[in-house]
């Protein structure tokens, strides 16, 4: 995934030009944000890593933004911000699921795994999911592609730009009516849905870095 940077330090501009990748994630240990996140938002500046059997999505669109890290740095310095694509579903359905986190604490690094469904009678389901990610692997199919596109043109499928992202709505974007993705592996920055359900859930601790999906 080749990403650009229009003007220069215009970061807010950030814009990536998108292959077609896609992405699901789980919230760890907290409930999900309902609707949008807020202008506020901020990331820990740590990422998680995800992989999933497979994904199918409805009303899907991805477009480039930036995440603002939680690191005390000022908001002068580029590295105060992670650039990330933005992977968004108005419905996705997830078989497989497994999210791993290494969290370190003062007795060493421990691994928090949370896995959820297991098969197709047992899936993950997520309305207005948003994923944001930097770095995906996966086979994938879409339906009704457009590549492209303006990021906050409207009649798009999705849901729409999430609120408070830094996306530019006249940046790149790519949408599709529907998107079918197998052996997904993914690290990401944050997620949120409107609803996130979780068949099957299993979190588990684990000591060291052994035991995160991938």
């Amino acid at each position: 995934m080749e990403s650009h940077v229009r003007g220069g330090t215009r970061w807010r501009r950030f814009a990536v030009v998108m292959v077609p990748s896609v992405a699901a994630t789980a919230a760890i240990g907290v409930a999900i944000a309902q609707g949008a996140l807020a202008a506020s938002f901020s990331v820990s500046g740590q990422q998680f890593k995800v992989t999933a059997k497979t994904l199918h999505g409805k009303g899907f669109e991805q477009y480039g933004a930036l995440d603002v890290k939680q690191d005390g740095k000022d908001k002068g310095d580029p590295s105060h911000y992670a650039p990330v694509a933005v992977s968004a579903f108005t419905d996705a359905t997830i078989v497989g699921l497994c999210q791993s986190v290494v969290i370190p604490t003062p007795i060493g690094d421990v691994t928090l795994v949370l896995k959820a469904g297991p098969d197709k009678d047992h899936a993950v389901t997520a309305h207005n999911l948003y994923i944001d990610l930097d770095q995906l692997d996966a086979d994938a199919v879409f339906h009704n592609i457009n590549i492209g596109v303006a990021a906050g043109a409207s009649g798009q499928p999705g849901p729409g730009i999430k609120a408070g992202d830094g996306a530019d709505a006249s940046s790149f974007a790519q949408t599709a009516e529907t998107a079918d993705l197998t052996n997904v592996k993914q690290t990401a920055w944050a997620t949120s849905a409107g609803t996130f359900r979780l068949a099957g859930l299993s979190l588990r601790l684990h000591m060291g870095s052994k035991s995160q999906c991938y």
